[in-house]
This record gives structure tokens, C-alpha cells and sequence, in this order.
């Protein structure tokens, strides 16, 4: 008998005990009585050979399991059964077959290949890409998968949530930026880790959020980035199944995945949902120039990769070297596998798709009209009533928002973005735009008959300035990426509000502050499904660095005494989100939001007089009312984006006088007036508003609700 010290204490196996045939099914490996089924797919290796180590750093296998070319394949599957093998055994493959570029084979047995399937990796202190990715034996420094058996865990009666998407308010965050920081106020230990995130649970449920978008968690290169940098976004992924293990406090594979439901479990019990942002288009293995051969590319790269001039070339559809195929058969399966396992074995609520547009298109590239991964997704019943979030471009040019394929899947909404801070910012010509932004794009989803929440409404997210830094900074700082300034969009439609970067100008900051209020006002209380930045609710910066995804350092992560610098943001934030979600109990009967309300209300839009909105290049105002009798409710929004003052005409209220029009917001007034809790709304005897430069005014009444006709 051998003793091998794997995962989780030892485990024996009988080297007597012969492998067996096994099974081509289920893909990966597979814990079952008595042993582990492993199964990969490769259609143009001529041989596979399964290695077990007993550490992550060993520089030989502890066994080495030839797998038979005849009895162990079916197919282009090649499997096997080990005897006595339990969850947590380390283990990778080795494919032999022709390197030959040129027809698109780079098979190399020196390296030591992760599973595609496989639910956990482990990572070696001393991994290296540079070397990952030089000739020779990378044994001692190549990554790990890890047998992982999904039922060994107590979900404790937990579910996806299912909150329907009018009920949402997005928060994109990153699981090690948001308690990295020394502040965060969470132990040592777990700082950027899930279980970091289960301790700021309840700053999220104050906050108001009801779901956390999480930063790529699939297991990626952190080394996939330029010399001296981290890659602390994440998009490089390795494994489209494991979670990343040092996002978890626990230093083994096995422990990142039960701390990663852990998290999830605490979520879901907190009322709040858990979106994946997920990376399906491209993988860390890097283009034909450089870049480690890790899994895909050794296994059979013409199958899980774009090639193009004469298959020698990846295609770069994504900017990061390479694209993977997602519409062909193998690599489609892999896709949909990949979300099953994370709704069914990990809980989760959703995903949004890292550069979706990519998979439209064929295995030359092209853009599909029905493009088969897209509608295998959203037809999986597995899949149905979880949240599908499109990030509906790709970096090859193809933009298809308002366009993208199906019915189920939603889209972030790029022109909202663009549309809402050349508004803010004072442009020429943006008054007709943000109008349509604000009831939901019509003009942009109009032609689908959806519901509104399919625009996904954002200012600000991971990829781009904070909400500080775009009234903060009129240019992009990214000197520290290394890159001379040159990374990072230039598109910015920022404005400093009169000083670049930080300051001590009053006058400067109380601008910012009123700034950053009018875009979160618009973007919570316009239709469609919102989302928020982490921090922006503090006015977190990073510098005026536009393209942060090589910063691990303070640059990226959430600074916790902001929320004390800047208590009025945050209130105004809370105060904002809880308005959004909150109804009385006739509207929980009915099931019917703020945002359902005024998507159903009678709408009229005016400028300063009523009835005369003013939708010409020059204005830089307008008013919007909307009235939904049924509930009692009466709403008038004005946006003042002009650099004076202007008094707007009100309209007369639903009782012909009985009733006041009352304050709930007004950006300009100082915090706690700026906006306060709606039944402590103050009611106003004018019937005009003096709106102040920059500013948003969010005016209501309520009234005895009518019955249908």
C-alpha cells in the first residue's frame, strides 16, 4: 500500500488495483464509489496520460496512468477509472501529438495540462507564466486541477432567489477590492476573501443593493499582465468551473469552493443575488507569439480556438490574444456545462457575459444571425429564470446593444452611459437622448416588446472611471499601468468641474458632490434594471486611472473611512435605493415597484413651462411627469444640467389643490435636505420650482387611489 498526503490528509490506494475503462460520462472527473471516473476530450492527440501528484509543487507525478487509444477512448473522448482515488487528489493530463502551427496543432507532452472540467485548481507557490511558457517540463510550476465532490456540502435548504429583475438594483464588486483594504474593519485573514465578503453583508443590505455582480471568480492567471503587474480584474481565466482559490481564506482548493458557497449562502439568506461576471470569450493562454500552454491549447487547439491565416494565428476578437470557439460543438457544450454547474452545484443567480458579442460569431468569425451558444444558454431549462446579463460588443468592432440575440437575455446599456454623461457634462444636443434613457431606451429596445429591465442602466463600472474620478478628472491618469497613458479608453464624456483631480475648493467639491447625487438619482430611477460601481457610493477614486486592472493595491480597493468622509453620498445612495425597492403592502400585493409604477404611468414631458419641453442642440433641460392614478401617485422630475438656475412651471396636482406637491430630492440643497425619507417629505405652497444649476429635483404627491373603470 501507498500513502499519499493529498488535499484533504491521506488517502490509500491498492497498487494492485488495476484502472479500469470507466466511463466517457460525465466529463471531467468524477468521484463515484470506490474511485474516480476522469474523462477529456481530445480529437487530434494520439495519446493521454493522467498524472497524480501528491503535492502541488512536486516536480514528478506520483503515478502516471496511460490511458489506452483503444479501450479507454469512444469517440474523441479519452477515460478512465482510478480505484481508490477521494476528493481532493491533485492530478493534471500530459497530450501527446504533432506541433504543427500550420494546420493548427501545438501539442506539447512537456507540460502538464489542466482538466476543462475541473472543479478546482491548485496553484503552486513558485508557478511562473514566463516559464509556464518556455520549452521543457513544467511539472514543479504547473497549475492543478482537483477532484471536488459537489454533494460533499450542506446547502442547508438554500436556492437561487429569483427576484424578478424590476426588484433589482445591481452592485458590481470585486470579492478582493471590497475588504482588502486595511479599513475594512475585517480580520487579517479574510480580507479579500469570500468570507470578507459574508462580514460586509450587512453594509449591503444598508445599502440597499439586492445583488452583487462580482468580477470574474472563475479560477485566472493573475500573472497575465505586463512584467511588475498583477492582473487583479480577472479576466483570464484558466478554468471555467473552479473558483479562484485565493479569493478564499482557506488555503486549500477543496476549502475555496465550500467558502465560495459559503458566500453564496449568506447572500441568498441576506436577500441578496449573486451575478457571475463571466469570461467565455477568450482564455489566459495568450496568442502564437507567447503565452503558457496551460489546457485548451495542448489539448486540441483547433477545436477551443479561433485560427485564422492558414490556422497558424489565433483570431483576436477580444484584445487579449485569442478567442475562443464558443459555437463549436465541444466548446458549446463546455459553455453551457460551465452555468449548470454554477446554478445547480454553486447556487448562483446569474451571469453577465464578458464581451458576449463574440459569442455570435462562427469559427471564421463571422456574426451569426442565431448563433447556437446564445440559444443553447437561453433555452437550457437548467438555465431558465436565471439572470443573463449581455455585455453586448466585443473589442473587434461588432456592437450589437439593442440587438443581441434571444429573449431572455439582457444588455448593458452602453449608450445610457455615454448619453447620461454627455447631459451631465453640459453637451450640445443630449436633452433628446437622456429623455429616452430615462423611460427605459424605447428607442434602442422599442422594436423587441420586452420588458424594460432588459437595458441594464449604468454611469460607471469596473472598466472605465469611478463616479469621483468623472467629476474629478477631465483626462485619463494610467500612468502606473506602465503603458505611457496609452491604455484606456479616451472616451471618457468627463468633466473636473473646474480643477483637476483632488482639491480643496469648496465651491469645487460641493459641484462633485452634486454631481455624483444627479447620477445616481437618474440611474436609480430610470427604467430598467440599475446598477452601481463598489464605492461610488463614497466617491471612491482611483486616481483619475481609467484602465485599473493591473492595480492590487490601493488604487483599486474600497477605502472603508470614505464612507465617514463622505456620510451624505452614502445616505443619499441609501435613502435612494430603498425608495426604489420599497413599497407598502397594496404594492406588494400587486407586485408593482417604483420604476414598474412610472413605466405604467400616464407620462407628459415639459421644459420650463409646462407642456413646452425644449428638445432642441442648445437646451440643456427638462421636465418629466408622470401620473398613475391607480396608486395615488403623482411624480414630477426636473434636470437642470444648465450652469444657471432655472424656475420651472408645476403642474396642478391630481385634487385640483387639495393635495401639495412635496420635496423628495433636490441635489442641490445640503445633506439631510437633499433627499429624505419619502414620508418626511416637505410640501411645497409654490407653484413654481427654482431649480439650481446642476442640479435634480424628484417633486411627488400621493392621493386617495382610484379604482379601475
Amino acid at each position: 500500500m501507498t500513502t499519499l498526503e493529498i488535499g484533504r490528509g491521506t488517502q490509500r490506494w491498492d497498487q494492485a488495483a488495476r484502472p479500469a475503462a470507466g466511463s466517457c460520462s460525465a466529463l471531467g472527473a468524477t468521484p463515484v464509489p470506490h474511485g474516480v471516473n476522469f474523462s477529456v476530450f481530445s480529437r487530434h492527440s494520439t495519446g493521454i496520460e493522467l498524472l497524480l501528484f501528491d503535492h502541488v509543487d512536486d516536480a514528478r507525478p506520483s503515478r502516471v496512468v496511460r490511458i489506452d487509444p483503444v479501450d479507454n477512448r469512444t469517440y474523441h473522448y479519452w477515460h478512465v477509472f482510478v480505484p481508490g482515488l477521494k476528493a481532493g487528489q491533485l492530478y493534471g493530463y500530459r497530450a501527446d501529438g504533432p506541433f504543427d502551427p500550420a494546420n493548427g496543432l501545438r501539442f506539447d507532452r512537456a507540460k502538464v495540462l489542466l482538466d476543462p472540467y475541473g472543479r478546482a485548481v491548485a496553484v503552486p507557490d513558485r508557478y511562473d507564466r514566463v516559464a509556464a511558457g518556455e520549452a521543457g517540463d513544467d511539472a514543479a510550476i504547473a497549475m492543478k486541477s482537483v477532484v471536488v465532490d459537489p454533494s460533499a456540502y450542506d446547502w442547508e435548504g438554500d436556492a437561487p432567489l429569483r427576484l424578478p429583475s424590476s426588484r433589482t438594483i445591481v452592485y458590481e464588486t470585486h470579492v478582493r477590492g471590497f475588504t482588502r483594504h486595511s479599513s475594512s474593519g475585517v480580520g487579517e485573514k479574510a480580507r479579500g476573501t469570500y468570507a470578507g465578503l459574508i462580514a460586509k453583508i450587512p453594509y449591503l443590505n444598508r445599502l440597499g443593493v439586492t445583488a452583487v455582480e462580482l468580477l470574474p471568480v472563475f479560477q485566472f492567471d493573475a500573472r497575465d499582465c505586463p512584467p511588475g503587474k498583477v492582473n487583479y480584474w480577472g479576466y483570464a481565466p484558466v478554468s471555467f468551473f473552479a473558483p479562484h482559490q485565493s479569493y478564499s481564506s482557506r488555503r486549500d482548493p477543496l476549502g475555496a469552493v465550500d467558502e465560495f458557497r459559503d458566500m453564496v449562502k449568506a447572500l441568498h439568506r441576506a436577500g441578496i443575488e449573486v451575478i457571475l461576471d463571466v469570461v467565455f470569450n477568450h482564455t489566459a493562454e495568450g496568442d502564437h507569439r507567447s503565452g503558457p500552454t496551460l489546457c485548451f491549447r495542448g489539448l486540441d487547439n483547433p477545436t477551443y480556438y479561433i485560427l485564422e491565416r492558414d490556422r497558424a494565428q489565433y483570431a483576436n476578437y477580444t484584445g487579449c490574444g485569442n478567442t475562443l470557439n464558443a459555437n463549436h460543438p465541444i466548446v458549446r457544450r463546455m459553455i453551457v456545462d460551465s452555468l449548470r454547474y454554477w446554478v445547480e452545484e454553486m447556487h448562483v443567480d446569474g451571469f453577465r457575459f464578458d464581451l458576449a458579442s463574440i459569442l455570435s460569431r462562427d469559427p471564421s468569425g463571422n456574426p451569426l444571425p442565431n448563433p447556437p451558444v446564445l440559444w443553447d444558454i437561453e433555452s437550457d431549462p437548467a438555465l431558465a429564470g436565471t439572470k443573463l446579463i449581455a455585455e453586448a460588443w466585443d473589442a473587434a468592432g461588432l456592437y450589437q446593444v439593442g440587438s443581441f440575440v434571444g429573449d431572455a437575455w439582457k444588455e448593458w446599456n452602453g449608450k445610457f452611459r455615454d448619453d447620461v454623461r454627455s447631459f451631465f457634462r453640459g453637451e450640445s444636443g443630449a436633452v433628446a437622448r437622456v429623455a429616452d434613457r430615462l423611460v427605459g431606451s424605447p428607442e434602442i429596445y422599442g422594436h423587441k416588446e420586452r420588458e424594460a429591465e432588459q437595458s441594464v442602466n449604468f454611469v460607471t463600472c469596473h472598466d472605465g472611471f469611478t463616479l469621483n474620478d468623472l467629476v474629478s478628472y477631465d483626462g485619463k491618469h494610467n500612468e502606473e499601468n506602465g503603458e505611457d497613458n496609452r491604455d484606456g479608453a479616451n472616451d471618457n464624456r468627463s468633466w473636473n468641474c473646474g480643477v483637476e483631480g483632488p482639491t480643496d475648493d469648496p465651491a469645487v467639491e460641493k459641484l462633485r458632490n452634486r454631481q455624483v447625487k444627479n447620477f445616481l438619482t437618474i440611474t436609480i430611477l430610470s427604467i430598467g434594471m440599475p446598477m452601481m460601481l463598489m464605492g461610488d457610493e463614497v466617491r471612491r477614486t482611483q486616481c483619475g486611472n481609467n484602465n485599473a486592472y493591473c492595480q492590487d493595491n490601493e488604487t483599486s480597493w474600497l477605502d472603508w473611512t470614505l464612507a465617514e468622509k463622505h456620510a451624505d453620498v452614502l445616505r443619499f445612495a441609501t435613502l435612494l435605493n430603498a425608495r426604489r425597492t420599497q413599497r407598502d403592502m397594496e404594492h406588494e400585493r400587486r407586485r408593482v415597484s417604483l420604476s414598474q409604477m412610472i413605466r405604467q404611468a400616464s407620462k407628459t414631458w415639459h421644459g420650463v413651462e409646462l407642456g413646452k419641453p425644449d428638445w432642441g442642440d442648445q437646451s440643456h433641460s427638462l421636465a418629466f411627469e408622470a401620473i398613475l392614478p391607480r396608486e395615488g401617485l403623482h411624480v414630477h422630475l426636473i434636470f437642470n444640467a444648465y450652469w444657471e438656475p432655472l424656475e420651472f412651471e408645476l403642474p396642478a396636482t391630481l385634487d385640483g389643490g387639495a393635495n401639495s406637491w412635496r420635496r423628495w430630492i433636490d441635489t442641490a440643497l445640503d445633506s439631510p435636505d437633499d433627499i429624505v425619507p419619502w414620508q418626511a417629505a416637505p410640501a411645497l405652497s409654490d407653484r413654481r420650482y427654482h431649480a439650481a444649476d446642476r442640479s435634480v429635483v424628484v417633486l411627488f404627491e400621493e392621493s386617495a387611489r382610484r379604482e379601475a373603470p
